[in-house]
């Protein structure tokens, strides 16, 4: 029986079997293309090494004359197998794909055309475009290996936070490109590699479309009734207790449509002008009334 998502219907597309496997394999297929084509055509050209095997592989053509999609496999191979080694069989293999079909896809967009020079544009257009396919090589549960696998190596071996071992190892190579590059390449390889966080972050997360409210008051329940009824949205009751008087209280949560913010503060206002209302970002709401699952 396929598992059930929040609304009670099984997901597009099951989580395991043929069609999941399927499916994972086009994305990262596609996200390979995406990232080659962005690389080749403009952070190769504008020599913008942002990071990771391919900021390496940009470094290594400057100052070698390195084909690039070789650099990739050269380095990518031994990173595979020892990822392999250390993390697990079930890593390495989800990490093989893309560590083999991106440098290939380089190697094949090679000689495209170049769409601009200046490397300001270059950085932009180029962080979006590897953005948008390392989004959908991980939404695929993929990855393209490289400095991402010795991240997570560093990780399990040392303790560090992956976070934290991904920015040492990227802020080496981007060190690197100021020594072979110079100063002003090394500084559109991190606007490049902030653009391409933040397209990456948007396909994972979304866009902050929906915010979830947190309220408290001295009059929870009339409060949940005008939200159920005026606002015909569900609501959470948490059990807490104030940090001052140690008296137990009921906190509201509550997630609504960016759009329905202003209705939501004036219905809280209107039975308890004094509630304490917080409201924050939710990138991602999956359920009844909000985003179905994929």
């Amino acid at each position: 029986m396929p598992k059930l998502n929040r609304r009670g219907r099984p997901p597009l597309i099951p989580l395991n079997g043929p069609l999941r496997h399927v499916a994972d394999t086009t994305m990262i297929a596609a996200g390979s293309l995406i990232t080659a084509l962005a690389f080749n055509l403009f952070m190769l050209p504008n020599r913008i090494a942002s990071g990771g095997i391919s900021g390496l592989s940009v470094l290594a053509e400057a100052w070698l004359g390195a084909e690039p999609a070789f650099t990739q496999w050269a380095l990518n191979l031994p990173l595979f197998i020892l990822g392999v080694l250390i993390l697990g069989r079930n890593y390495g293999l989800r990490s093989l794909l893309g560590s083999i079909v991106l440098p290939l896809f380089i190697y094949l967009t090679k000689d495209g055309p170049v769409p601009t020079n200046n490397p300001l544009l270059a950085s932009i257009y180029g962080g979006i475009g590897v953005g948008l396919g390392l989004g959908l090589v991980f939404r695929g549960r993929g990855s393209t290996g490289g400095l991402t696998i010795l991240a997570q190596i560093i990780q399990k071996v040392t303790g560090l936070s992956f976070s934290m071992s991904v920015v040492l190892l990227d802020g080496t190579v981007i060190t690197l490109a100021a020594f072979v590059l110079g100063m002003e390449q090394a500084m559109y390889a991190l606007i490049g590699l902030f653009v391409t966080g933040r397209v990456i972050d948007a396909l994972e997360v979304g866009f902050s479309y929906t915010k979830v409210a947190y309220i408290i008051s001295d009059h929870p329940e009339e409060i949940s009734e005008a939200i159920l009824h005026d606002l015909n949205r569900g609501l959470t009751k948490l059990d807490a207790q104030g940090g001052y008087t140690g008296d137990s209280r009921t906190v509201l949560m509550v997630a609504v449509g960016q759009n329905e913010t202003t209705r939501l503060k004036a219905i809280v206002r209107s039975v308890d002008p004094g509630a304490f209302v917080i409201i924050s970002d939710a990138h991602e709401v999956l359920g009844q009334g909000f985003k179905r699952d994929a």
